[in-house]
């Protein structure tokens, strides 16, 4: 309830937000922001507003149908919210269902009013239809921009500096099957430079065009995010998170935050830093379903509306992420969404279809697949393999917990300290150093893409990969193989090779992900985390591919595993690692496993991937039970109550609610009896968001609520627009107006906006029942009372605090409500 953005008396007063809150929001952006900014809704001056439902409480219930304001046109701006509070859900509901009714009863009318509904109807799909159109494309656009930028790092298409290097030599004649990566029309800055592609100085300068071109990527990644939109940097999804429960912050899924997003997660990801695309896919999908959603009047004006688009949204950013629109749609449900109802699964999957189609027609890879990553594997798992799976999955939880404790805590000491004041310095840090120990091994050099391709890579007869160096064995080249794979065989001395350079490449991966993740960059965690649970999966594949060829007569290959035999694929170990890693630092469980049984297409290692998935959540949650989002959202002090977090202590409404014994009293509107002038006094002299209204001070029984932005708002307007109000004129709440003198001044009728029906709960209330109904129904506050007498108000701020108190953490850390 507290905000100080709200501490003038007048309309103009609405917009101004105090030094308090700028700092506030400089710690958490990374950078100074405009709060005026409402570039992703409408001024409140513009009149595009829809007034609050006359006569009717914020609930829905109760009040009489008439307006009792004598002002009969709307008030721009009643029954919106201001940057930074929470949504109530139950008024934007009864809006909606208001509107529904009324173009329900006119369309039995006209023509022309059956056809406005039946548009009204429709609008919902064309909407889905538009985010999905949109959202694909952009995909499509940043797959294609990246993969080319990530290639110009190590050389140039001399047919054409937009090629990347794999269409560069897709048409050459004169390539070979053994070196198919090399062609005389893409050349190395060496070869351009220098004029040869051999020798110690070539050498040095790929590496320093390499260095040169990921500090470039990098350096105009952070100064566009910097200058143009603070709100671009970072996964995106922790906030998507708190706005969907129902906070608003103004800008974050504006047209601005989108162009700079897109731009500067090209150049991110280009640059060669430890993250992924993921994340910030799902942060711009939202940012176009926020935008379109201007286009329709209903969800324009209508907040809970927006939402569940946004919903539908964040399915549709994981679809075209992964190629996976059922994964997406689950993970929205399971992972990001607060409020979830059967229609919106349904749009939800509809505008993941659209988005996927829209990318398999762009086609960004060339191999008619969504992702790089794709594969397909063909030879059978076997039971006795459950045992290391699960031991992937202990990794992966080990992982995901030191991942998210560590990043934690640098995150933390990048807020508290001075380091938070260079964020540029940081990154260019960050991204030499990445360069620098990268470039020698050609497994951190390559993208995370291309590295989990590699490593999900299930070896043929003729792969080039030094993954699958392998000698020939005259004893099985000519022998059958279980499945379509090649028998099993000894490693050869480039393979050995190859899991050194593998094994450095997971340490470094390991550290430089927790510095990198959370930089004001956008950075995804999907890849990274992928990444290290492959390397460690592959490593592991192998390991039991060697133990079985060199030891199948063991109880434990014996009857399975023969000589000749194709037994293990070490790429399928490298997915099932890629989950458990994924799993651990998200705590992702279904939808993980139908995103990868998608990137897979195999339904027989549904089994594995639920194994690894389940194992590596319990470790985690040994350790913690929340996710790396859930750990920033509480990092960054955001209002969002946790679905999964129970509630186990004992304590009841009278213990959390304001006031407490030595605070002041509750600040109380009465129905009648103040002056403009009081209640301008009141306004001025608290910050509360709200008031609750009384019959009297000397008889607190409880009539209603109203909203501060509302009242405000309204005093303002009838100054303006009612003849005769001045500062002794009374404001009344009452459904008739008391008798007055003649020559009293008009009153300021405003039961109009007040809620005549707030939610209230009893002082002996049970705190677990009400942060339920907190949570199930999305409320801002809710009263206390004690026999119908108005004793106090709790809101979620509150019981954040109160929780935050019970688990022994700083309750200060929860800045805005």
């Amino acid at each position: 309830m507290d905000n100080a953005g709200y501490n003038t008396g007048s309309f103009d007063g609405l917009h101004q937000v105090s030094d308090d809150d700028d700092d506030e929001m400089v710690d958490i952006a990374g950078a100074t922001l405009d709060f005026s900014s409402t570039d992703d809704d409408p001024p409140l001056n513009s009149g595009g507003y829809e007034e609050h439902s006359p006569g009717r409480g914020m609930n829905g219930a109760g009040g009489p149908a008439t307006m009792m304001d004598p002002l009969e046109d709307p008030v721009p701006g009643v029954g919106t919210y201001e940057d930074f509070n929470t949504i109530d859900w139950v008024r934007e509901k009864s809006k909606d269902r208001d509107r529904h009714r009324e173009i329900t009863s006119k369309s039995k009318e006209s023509t022309v009013a059956l056809l406005h509904r039946i548009s009204d109807a429709f609008s919902g799909w064309l909407l889905m239809l538009l985010v999905g159109l949109m959202s694909g494309a952009l995909a499509g656009g940043i797959d294609i921009s990246a993969h080319w930028l990530t290639d110009m790092k190590e050389g140039v298409c001399l047919n054409g500096f937009w090629f990347n290097h794999e269409h560069c030599c897709w048409t050459s004649n004169e390539t070979t099957f053994q070196e198919r990566d090399k062609c005389p029309q893409w050349k190395s800055w060496a070869e351009l430079i220098v004029g040869t592609a051999e020798g110690g100085f070539a050498y040095v300068v790929n590496y320093m065009m390499f260095m040169f071109w990921a500090l470039l990527f990098s350096f105009l990644a952070v100064i566009l995010v910097r200058a143009f939109a603070p709100y671009a940097c970072g996964s995106g999804i922790p906030e998507i998170k708190t706005i969907l429960s129902g906070f608003i912050i103004r800008g974050y899924l504006g047209k601005w935050t989108l162009i700079v997003k897109t731009i500067t997660l090209v150049l991110a990801v280009s640059s060669g830093l430890s993250l992924g695309k993921e994340g910030p896919l799902v942060h711009v999908a939202c940012c176009c379903a926020n935008i379109l959603c201007h286009l329709f009047t209903k969800y324009r004006k209508n907040e809970a509306k927006r939402r569940e688009v946004l919903s539908a949204a964040a399915a549709v950013g994981v679809s075209v992420a992964f190629g996976a629109p059922i994964g997406g749609v689950l993970f929205s449900l399971e992972e990001v969404s607060y409020y979830f109802p059967l229609k919106t699964l349904w749009r939800s999957f509809f505008a993941a279809l659209v988005a996927a189609f829209t990318l398999r027609s762009i086609n960004p890879f060339g191999n008619s697949r969504l992702v790089l990553f794709y594969v397909e594997f063909h030879a059978p798992w076997h039971l006795l393999e459950l045992g290391p799976f699960i031991l992937l999955g202990i990794f992966g939880g080990l992982w995901g917990a030191l991942f998210i404790r560590a990043n934690i805590a640098w995150c933390r000491r990048r807020k508290t300290t001075r380091l938070g004041h260079y964020p540029i310095v940081e990154v260019l840090v960050v991204a030499g150093v990445t360069a620098l120990v990268s470039f020698p091994n050609s497994y951190t050099r390559m993208s995370g893409a291309e590295l989990i391709k590699e490593l999900f890579n299930d070896c043929s007869l003729l792969d080039s990969s030094q993954l699958c160096r392998y000698k020939q064995d005259s004893n099985t080249t000519s022998g059958t193989s279980v499945g379509n794979g090649l028998a099993d065989r000894p490693a050869d001395s480039g393979l050995y090779t190859a899991l050194w350079q593998l094994s450095l490449a997971l340490l470094f991966k390991m550290v430089i992900t927790v510095v990198t993740f959370g930089m004001k960059v956008p950075s995804g965690l999907f890849i990274p985390s992928m990444a290290v649970g492959a390397i460690a999966g592959r490593l592991l594949g192998v390991g039991m591919e060697q133990l079985a060829y060199y030891n199948h007569d063991w109880i434990i290959f014996r009857g399975w595993c023969t000589p000749g035999a194709d037994c293990i694929t070490p790429g399928l170990y490298a997915m099932v690692g890629a989950a458990a890693c994924l799993g651990g630092a998200t705590r992702m469980t279904v939808s993980l496993v139908v995103i990868m049984f998608e990137l897979t297409g195999g339904l027989e290692y549904i089994v594995p991937l639920m194994a690894a998935t389940m194992t590596s959540k319990w470790v985690a949650d040994a350790f913690g039970r929340e996710g790396i989002y859930e750990a920033h959202i509480r990092l960054n002090g955001y209002p969002f109550l946790e679905p999964k977090e129970e509630f186990d202590h004992k304590s009841l409404a009278v213990d959390v609610m304001r006031p407490r014994r030595a605070d002041p009293a509750l600040a109380v509107l009465t129905q009648e009896g103040m002056t403009v002038e009081e209640a301008e006094a009141l306004v001025d002299s608290t910050r509360y968001s709200g008031f609750p209204v009384v019959v009297s001070q000397e008889s607190p029984r409880l009539v209603g609520f109203v909203l501060r932005r509302d009242l405000l708002i309204s005093i303002d307007n009838a100054r303006q627009r009612q003849e005769g109000v001045v500062s002794s004129s009374q404001v009344l709440f009452t459904e008739h107006a008391p008798a007055q003198a003649a020559e009293a001044p008009p009153p300021v009728r405003l039961r109009s906006i007040l809620d005549l029906s707030p939610f209230t709960v009893t002082d002996h209330t049970p705190m677990d029942i009400t942060v339920d109904i907190f949570r199930k129904l999305g409320l801002r506050q809710c009263l206390v009372t004690h026999n119908g007498r108005l004793l106090g108000i709790i809101t979620k701020k509150d019981i954040l605090k109160h929780m935050a108190q019970m688990a022994n953490r700083d309750p200060d850390s929860i800045l805005f409500n």
